[in-house]
């Protein structure tokens, strides 16, 4: 990393709460241009509640959240949405309007951000569905189509705007593994295509191994950061009996990260 540059995202001294429970506190991070970044942590660590700080869904107690210097929780509502829009966001579940094909989903965004013809629209939303692999199935409705395929089309939907940064939370969640696999493939050719750089909420050891190179792991005992580094490293180097028991599920899996 050049240490002149400007870390596209930085979260210092961040402390969630909810009232008066705190979920997670001290928590510093920086991501750089390019990174698939990785937040990880067992279940109720955090993560999710982390990612409604970065993407503008939860104020947080304390810290600072900041998009290439600027600090998204110091700007007022039309700076915050200036900034968001330079996001993608895939949800868990896709997120797709039911009523709405496919097209008309992804044509949303573009209808409501973009100064553009139907006919560009349609256009892009076409491009956006061949790049997930989703080309011919414009006029399907969510529900005529997998689960995996939901997926895809949320994130034809979350890249319609060609974001700097992409988020994802649990991408893989209700996936089986060749779904997953092909989703995991699909991030890595759009960071490498888009040049964005992206940011996955995620438990998955697969995933996490497959695509991250870096990432966050939080303790939800300590309720803070408990390591952070490349995965496949802090699964060879780290002494943090958290951390190893997490990335290897509780069992030595050297030949996970071959």
């Amino acid at each position: 990393m050049d240490q002149t540059q400007t870390p596209i995202i930085e979260v210092r001294n961040l402390e969630l709460a909810y009232n008066d429970y705190v979920v997670m506190r001290d928590i510093n991070f920086s991501v750089t241009k390019g990174d698939i970044f990785i937040v990880m942590g067992a279940s109720g660590c955090g993560k999710s509640t982390l990612l409604k700080a970065l993407i503008g869904l939860l104020r947080p107690q304390k810290g600072e959240v900041l998009y290439s210097g600027i600090d998204l929780w110091a700007l007022d509502d039309e700076g915050q949405k200036a900034v968001m829009r330079r996001f993608g966001v895939l949800y868990q579940g896709g997120a797709l309007w039911s009523s709405l094909t496919l097209s008309e989903n992804i044509a949303l965004p573009l209808e409501i951000y973009a100064s553009l013809s139907r006919g560009q629209i349609r256009d892009i939303v076409a491009l956006k569905l061949a790049m997930v692999g989703l080309s011919g199935y414009e006029d399907f409705y969510p529900s005529e189509i997998s689960g995996g395929m939901r997926k895809r089309a949320g994130l034809a939907r979350a890249i319609a705007l060609d974001p700097e940064i992409i988020f994802f939370d649990e991408p893989s969640a209700g996936l089986d593994p060749v779904s997953a696999r092909m989703l995991d493939d699909l991030i890595l050719q759009l960071r490498d295509t888009l040049g964005a750089t992206i940011l996955i909420v995620t438990h998955e050891l697969a995933s996490i191994f497959a695509v991250g190179t870096n990432a966050l792991f939080l303790d939800d005992r300590k309720k803070t950061m408990g390591a952070i580094g490349n995965p496949k490293e802090l699964l060879r180097t780290s002494r943090d009996p958290k951390v190893i028991e997490f990335l290897t599920r509780g069992e030595r899996q050297e030949g996970a990260v071959s």
